[in-house]
């Protein structure tokens, strides 16, 4: 079996480790209209330099009223391009691969004035209520997704990937929680994430493979389990999904009894022995340890570490250290490493 530093490659993507940096929001104030700043450029870069051999930037939203913050990211404009372009040349240089995640908050928008969703259904008594998407207005917002994954590809990403779990808005037309409609998206609740990944996959490269996320258990009363996450999966990866990023809840404020390191893992085994295409596990994954045996173990094909790169942009470098391999960083730091 490999281990987390061994390659990874996978139709014309290929990472010299398996370590992977998740999407997670900055919220950063200097943000203006979806645009990454210097504080973008500086926190994905270091993972770079850290080692990272994939690092999929933050959910970068397909219309303004579609952040979850007015600080967040987006891609609704050519203008965004250039921005999104200098990170991901600069991390690139470095030896990463990047990713951007593509997204839509809908009814967890918080700053949206009037949020949208698959039915007018509040998330809680803290969020405003979202207005119904028409039919009409659903299929336009397949065409927002479009246009943001085409300007994903001119700024040079190596993958996409997008976002359907958290309870944002492809989740909740998936989720029977959620979507109440009688339409056609309401009739088959995989629908709106095919048709975004079928738009996915008419602009992006043939060689390029496309990952998703999705929540593999809601933790809700009367919320999907990871049956149901497994059939919505090989939906997705029938439509055109080469990796499932495995994460879960996001449609209830429960969450699973117990969320110590690797709480996730299981779900990643259970949908890659299900689906038999590669996952993405994340969840707690700070130790080094556990990342080696849950990819030698073939639990997962590859690993996300969120909170301990937010902690250590170099933890990939150290996670190679202590598990035998050589320093990742490029050599004027990798020489702090070494004794001399």
């Amino acid at each position: 079996m490999p281990s987390l530093l061994d390659e990874f490659e996978l139709k014309g993507l290929k990472l010299k480790n398996r370590i992977v940096m998740p999407p997670m929001c900055q919220y950063s104030v200097k943000a203006k209209d979806g645009i990454p700043n210097d504080w973008h450029f500086t926190h994905y870069t270091s993972r770079a330099v850290g080692g990272a051999g994939l690092i999929i930037m933050e959910m970068t939203d397909v219309e303004p009223a579609g952040r979850i913050s007015d600080y967040d990211l987006g891609l609704w404009s050519d203008e965004q391009i250039p921005a999104f372009k200098r990170i991901i040349e600069s991390c690139q240089s470095y030896g990463a691969k990047v990713g951007i995640q593509i997204a839509h908050a809908g009814r967890k928008a918080e700053d949206a004035e009037v949020p949208v969703s698959s039915s007018a259904i509040q998330f809680s008594d803290q969020y405003k209520k979202p207005r119904e998407l028409s039919t009409e207005e659903v299929e336009e917002m397949v065409k927002k997704f479009e246009a943001a994954f085409e300007r994903a590809v001119k700024a040079g990403v190596d993958t996409i990937e997008i976002h359907g779990a958290h309870g944002y808005l492809i989740h909740q037309f998936q989720s029977p929680l959620t979507n109440k409609r009688t339409d056609k998206y309401g009739e088959d609740k995989a629908l709106f994430g095919v048709e975004i990944i079928q738009a996915a996959r008419r602009v992006m490269p043939e060689s390029m493979p496309l990952i998703m996320r999705i929540s593999a258990v809601e933790y809700a009363e009367d919320g999907y389990g990871v049956d149901y996450a497994i059939e919505l999966a090989k939906r997705y990866n029938e439509a055109g999904v080469d990796i499932i990023h495995v994460s879960s809840g996001g449609e209830s404020n429960s969450g699973p009894s117990n969320s110590g390191p690797g709480y996730q893992l299981n779900l990643a085994k259970e949908m890659k022995e299900a689906l038999h295409i590669p996952t993405i596990a994340v969840g707690r994954m700070e130790d080094p340890k556990l990342c080696e045996e849950a990819i030698r173990e073939g639990k997962a094909d590859l690993v996300a570490v969120g909170r301990g790169m937010l902690r250590n942009p170099y933890w990939a470098n150290e996670a190679s250290i202590v598990l035998g391999g050589k320093p990742l960083t490029p050599e004027p730091v990798a020489a702090a490493y070494s004794i001399r």
